[in-house]
């Protein structure tokens, strides 16, 4: 598709008959704008009215094309989609021994279904930047924020259960991403933290670590990161003999607190389905930028019209010389 940046500047089109007929009667009759190009055609003045047909023929296909490539012509390609200025999300993943439990979707490892299900979420995070914390004792950055959702979604995969220890540290996994955060912000901190979040996930207490959840989750909301806290694994209930079965060592109290005290919210995902169903709740709080915006490929043809007048300059000048010879 062809495309004049500039359309304005055909304007400048009737220039020099406009020159033409405002000339004052000290200059020869008829004279029009005055160029070195005009000045070398044929005849015995710069008139263009006297000069030549061949020469007033030239002078005007110069002029035509000098306008044109003023005007900027250019060919645009097809549209493609550009990202928008999205959020940042950083996924905090429980990667503790508990998560070997099998008792969300038939013998999947519990950890096996949040690959599955929170791989599909990162997936869905187009326009975003998405980052990885997998935590046990300690936690570890696995991926930083990164447009590259392909490879988050691989880290994501090649998890495994007791990585980063047995242990639950979820105050210091909530304390790696404030740290990463401002690192990534620098002095526009505030104001990028705003569209940061994170989802953290975990089937446990805190057990390890150095900071507390709640002083943490403080930290997170002076910094202005909000949180969204899942909780994993079924629920408990009597088993075999009256024993009890299902994730019994879950802290809702202080996942909901964490969420409260930053402006997120606490989710309980007892199965896959379950899960699931908060990823997308997640997607719809904090929706991602996608592809919005749409772009044509522009490429410039302006340098062929003007090359072709510097050729046409070349003719003008011989012809206008040996008139003048």
């Amino acid at each position: 598709m062809i495309h004049l940046a500039w359309p304005w500047m055909a304007l400048l089109l009737p220039l020099p008959l406009l020159r033409l007929f405002l000339g004052t009667p000290a200059e020869p009759r008829g004279a029009t704008l005055f160029m070195p190009v005009a000045a070398a055609l044929p005849g015995n003045s710069t008139n263009i009215v006297t000069a030549s047909r061949r020469g007033r023929l030239i002078f005007a296909a110069i002029w035509l094309l000098l306008v044109a490539a003023a005007m900027r012509p250019q060919w645009l390609g097809e549209p493609q989609p550009v990202p928008t200025s999205g959020r940042r999300v950083m996924l905090a993943i429980d990667v503790s021994g508990s998560m070997a439990t099998p008792d969300m979707a038939g013998n999947a490892s519990r950890l096996h279904v949040v690959q599955s299900v929170a791989g599909q979420f990162i997936d869905g995070r187009r326009g975003d930047r998405v980052g990885l914390i997998l935590f046990g004792t300690q936690p570890y950055l696995q991926a930083p924020l990164t447009a590259d959702l392909t490879t988050v979604h691989k880290f994501l995969n090649e998890a495994v259960v007791g990585v980063a220890g047995t242990q639950t540290a979820i105050g210091d996994a909530i304390g790696l991403a404030i740290k990463r955060l401002r690192a990534e912000s620098g002095t526009e901190q505030n104001s990028a933290a705003r569209q940061t979040i994170l989802v953290l996930l975990t089937d446990g207490e805190n057990d390890a670590g150095a900071m507390p959840p709640l002083e943490a989750a403080k930290l997170a909301a002076e910094a202005g990161l909000r949180i969204y806290t899942i909780g994993v694994g079924a629920a408990p209930d009597s088993g075999l003999f009256g024993m009890s079965a299902g994730n019994t060592d879950l802290d809702e109290d202080a996942l909901k607190a964490i969420a409260k005290t930053t402006g997120g919210e606490y989710f309980r995902a007892t199965d896959a389905t379950a899960l699931q169903a908060v990823y997308r709740q997640i997607d719809r709080l904090e929706p991602a930028a996608g592809t919005q915006q749409w772009l044509r490929p522009a490429e410039e043809w302006f340098t062929w019209p003007l090359t072709v007048a510097l050729l046409l300059s070349i003719p003008a000048a011989w012809v206008g010389g040996r008139k003048w010879t």
